[in-house]
């Protein structure tokens, strides 16, 4: 993806802060060079905050044979999208535009199949998404989940590099941002909040 200078994280706690707030994405994964398409999984996930991301998908995914021709995968995880038409920029001569941010993590795959760690995942899994609680333990064994465990597979992905991209304006002078932001909250879409809480937040972080 193309990252100018303006559009590039501010620092690492940038990108650490968006995956904590977005937890699904898609999983590429390229198979081998002999492959027409590589394999996408639209998937939610667990980001450690540090170099690892857990998550697991069904036995009768297609994903498992490209994993196995090529260990390698790019994780894809947006947000905050928001269409910014012409006129909010100039005039019925303006150019649209797109606000968003991105952030691609590329991986090395190791898949994990024993019960004792996929049910370890599925616990990570479940702190995370279901903090409540509300659920049996997931263990082995002659249990309703343990009976489960063989369905599925899991995965452990280890971060080698990352590409964040936060595409809100940063190029245009602050009165302009500021002016976009409040067309943001007057549209007011859940994306257009987010995308306008992104917009000032980099906007104040900038001005320092």
């Amino acid at each position: 993806m193309l990252i100018h200078k303006h559009d590039a994280a501010l620092d690492d706690a940038e990108w650490h802060d968006f995956l904590a707030t977005h937890d699904f994405g898609e999983l590429i994964v390229p198979g081998a060079p002999t492959r027409d398409l590589p394999i996408v999984v639209p998937t939610h996930f667990l980001y450690d905050g540090d170099h690892t991301v857990y998550l697991h998908l069904a036995r009768p995914n297609p994903v498992w044979e490209a994993i196995a021709e090529r260990p390698r995968a790019l994780l894809s995880v947006f947000g905050a999208y928001a269409y910014i038409p012409g006129h909010w920029n100039q005039d019925e001569y303006g150019v649209p535009t797109s606000y968003y941010a991105a952030v691609q993590l590329a991986c090395d795959v190791a898949t994990v199949d024993d019960d004792a760690g996929i049910a370890a995942i599925l616990e990570r899994q479940l702190g995370h998404f279901q903090p409540e609680g509300l659920h049996a333990p997931v263990e082995p064994g002659d249990n309703r989940y343990g009976k489960l465990l063989g369905s599925i597979r899991g995965l452990r992905l280890t971060v080698t590099d990352v590409r964040a991209k936060f595409k809100f304006g940063s190029n245009r002078t602050p009165q302009h941002r500021e002016a976009v932001a409040a067309k943001l909250a007057e549209r007011a879409t859940p994306l257009d909040r987010e995308a306008r809480a992104h917009t000032l937040r980099r906007l104040a972080r900038q001005r320092g």
